[in-house]
């Protein structure tokens, strides 16, 4: 089972949460649409995502 944690940030249950899966992957679900589940993704996927944000590479979108 995936223990899922919501950012500080979330407000009014309209969020995104994250949690680890057992393989060691990160998953991610919409707060709002548990039924659908979440998106998996492999640890260095979400490292690079992480990393990337952080250098502010998703600013234009």
């Amino acid at each position: 089972m995936i223990e899922y944690k919501t950012s500080s940030f979330c407000n009014f249950g309209a969020c995104v949460e994250v949690g680890r899966t057992p393989a060691g992957g990160v998953a991610v679900r919409d707060s709002k649409d548990r039924e659908n589940g979440p998106l998996v993704f492999a640890a260095d996927e979400w490292a690079d995502f992480v990393a990337e944000v952080k250098n502010a590479e998703f600013d234009h979108i």
